[in-house]
């Protein structure tokens, strides 16, 4: 089949814009658009038929699209109404076409003779039109993979949404004042709502939370303030004890904004305004505009730590014998239980860690102070107590003697295989 002949079985149909026409044969001809590849068909047959191309105008609304063809300027200025509040440099457009159009677009092509793939779907055509008149009205690019913002057209109801995508912020942070959880801790005993019996929680003074002050609460409303959004998520890479003190190259951490409004903050002064904001208890530094796939990497690459912890002995320990200990455990593959303090949140399963590699001093006979490298997960608390017998080795278990950690700094935590921090994973390639 010619595509004149195409275009005379179409034309025949019924009423049908250029844009309908063009698009029966998109694949022809690349750098026209299916209007002007419609409108040249019908001035084609107009030719060959030597008949006036007003002949052949349609004598009423299109019959398969009714029109939406002619709204593509109408829904991107739509569009870029209601994208003003935001701030972006990426969009996607998608519609949604009520199922009599596009059964009307099956009928075109059946009555045409054509496959039903044939040339493009309404849709199809309606979100790179309106989509290109967007991306040239406000100067940003289309993303088909996570664009910072998406627009849907629904025919239907002719109403425009907007899903705004969230924006994040990476970065290492340190905690330097113990008794301060990573993340908002709701009170046990009333469920974070601060009521109790309908009085005030005196577990939580009303305040709904265990501890007043978290690395999130310290951190993440200077960013939720300077991306002008709607909620705040804090995602770190693993966390630290409560009593635990984060300490040297710091814990990275990505900050997620939702529903942002602003986008283009300078990293240098979101950094110096959290640590002012977070007054000395907690300091971030590094930090970088990052993407969505930065959440799924602090949360999921494999990462070894140190630690750095302060033992006390129930016995008195000799140089000798410490060392032996500390050789024993250098190197060393763990069995763990679940430990009895997280037993309660935790599945009771047996797991198999690592020890890199383990330093220490005794500080008098009954105290220590010890240095850990380990695998990620390593309960070294319990590597320390031996958890009544839960891990094995341990260090109570092969001093013989009760063993318990009376302080735990962590101070350092990386990737296993690969830093945390790679250009991929930045908005701007500036990762060291």
């Amino acid at each position: 089949m010619t595509v004149l002949s195409t275009a005379r079985r179409a034309l025949d149909s019924g009423p049908l814009c250029d844009a309908c026409l063009g698009r029966l044969v998109a694949d022809r001809s690349f750098g026209l658009t299916n209007r002007e590849r419609g409108r040249s068909l019908r001035v084609a047959v107009a030719l060959e038929d030597d008949e006036p191309v007003g002949d052949l105008e349609p004598d009423g609304p299109c019959w398969v699209c009714e029109d939406e063809s002619d709204r593509y300027e109408e829904w991107a200025d739509r569009a870029v109404h209601a994208l003003g509040p935001y701030e972006f440099d990426t969009y996607q457009t998608g519609t949604k076409v009520p199922p009599l159009l596009e059964e009307n677009d099956r009928l075109l092509r059946e009555e045409v003779g054509l496959e039903p793939d044939a040339g493009e779907p309404l849709k199809s055509e309606i979100n790179r039109e309106v989509g290109k008149r967007l991306g040239a009205e406000t100067d940003t690019e289309v993303d088909f993979q996570r664009p910072d913002v998406l627009v849907l057209l629904d025919l239907a109801t002719d109403e425009l949404e907007v899903q705004v995508n969230s924006a994040f912020v990476y970065g290492r942070y340190r905690k330097l004042e113990r008794d301060i959880p990573q993340t908002k801790w709701p009170c046990n005993d009333c469920g974070g709502t601060g009521l109790k019996r309908g009085d005030t929680c005196e577990g939580c003074g009303g305040s709904g939370y265990r501890y007043d002050e978290s690395v999130e609460q310290l951190t993440a409303p200077v960013v939720l303030d300077a991306m002008d959004g709607e909620e705040a998520v804090f995602h770190g890479a693993g966390r630290e004890d409560v009593d635990a003190l984060m300490l040297e190259s710091g814990r990275p951490f990505v900050i997620e904004i939702k529903e942002p409004r602003t986008r283009d903050v300078d990293p240098d002064d979101l950094e110096a305004e959290v640590n002012e904001f977070a007054d000395g208890k907690v300091e971030v530094e590094g930090l970088r505009l990052a993407t969505h796939d930065m959440v799924e990497r602090v949360k999921e690459l494999d990462a070894n730590k140190t630690y750095r912890m302060d033992v006390a002995f129930d016995d008195p320990v000799s140089e000798d014998a410490f060392a032996d200990a500390l050789a024993e455990l250098d190197g060393a593959t763990i069995y763990q239980d679940t430990p009895q303090r997280v037993t309660h949140r935790r599945a009771d399963v047996t797991r198999t860690r690592e020890v890199y590699d383990i330093d220490g001093t005794l500080e008098g006979d009954t105290e220590a102070e010890l240095e850990i490298n380990g695998e990620g997960g390593l309960y070294v608390k319990e590597l320390v107590s031996g958890d009544e017998g839960r891990t094995e080795p341990s260090l109570a278990g092969l001093l013989d003697t009760g063993a318990v950690v009376t302080a735990l700094d962590v101070i350092d935590v990386e990737g296993e295989d690969e830093p945390f921090a790679r250009p991929e994973f930045f908005r701007n390639d500036d990762a060291e």
